[in-house]
């Protein structure tokens, strides 16, 4: 990754607590090569729905601000967000996580905001409260916690942004590893569970009628 502990513990606190604009991205890039069903599992349907559109349509909802949606491995159908939705196509998304989140924060930058919150597309039970909590953070580092776990969201400010790996799967989680003093956990409702497998699709299905975000 670029940078290294003395850049993050030369970062001022104090320059993340400005009025800035927040843009979401929602990755959704992979191949989604553990999921064993029907085509590509951010295409799975439930009630009319596709996982993508739910989880996309939902950080819509938090109305933090635009949202921009990272594809690659395959085209999705993603809800209609009255002009506050972006598609940015990732060519490099095999190359890892790491490169669809740069992606995402190169769009992030052209919009210009200043810090973004970053969820999956996978991750279906995540609510609008939890991306509002997250964005309302004001530490460099916001991490959602689930029963004292962390996962996604996460908010990242520009401050810490040429700090993230240009390479690799691990997008943010190294840096979060690496500068713990910067990071500040949210506590959220909602559910961190990602559908990796068909098995997790079918738990998904068995639970969509109480678990709708």
């Amino acid at each position: 990754m670029t940078g290294d502990a003395d850049q993050i513990d030369d970062l001022d606190d104090a320059a993340t607590t400005d009025v800035s604009t927040t843009v979401v991205i929602v990755l959704a890039a992979g191949a989604g090569s553990r999921f064993d069903g029907p085509g590509h599992k951010l295409t799975a349907v439930v009630d009319g729905r596709s996982l993508a559109d739910r989880s996309v349509a939902t950080a819509l909802e938090a109305d933090v601000g635009p949202v921009i949606v990272v594809t690659g491995a395959v085209e999705l159908d993603l809800p209609h967000g009255r002009g506050r939705l972006h598609v940015v196509h990732n060519p490099d998304w095999a190359d890892g996580q790491s490169t669809s989140l740069r992606a995402g924060i190169a769009e992030a930058e052209r919009l210009g905001a200043r810090a973004v919150v970053v969820g999956l597309a996978d991750q279906p039970f995540i609510r609008p409260e939890a991306w509002r909590l997250v964005a309302d953070a004001t530490s460099p580092i916001a991490v959602a916690t689930y029963g004292g776990r962390r996962r996604n969201p996460v908010r990242l400010h520009h401050d810490v942004w040429h700090l993230l790996p240009t390479s690799g799967d691990e997008g943010a989680r190294s840096l979060i590893r690496l500068s713990s003093h910067l990071v500040q956990e949210i506590p959220c409702p909602g559910s961190p569970v990602d559908i990796d497998t068909l098995e997790d699709l079918r738990a998904w299905q068995n639970k969509s009628s109480t678990n709708s975000p």
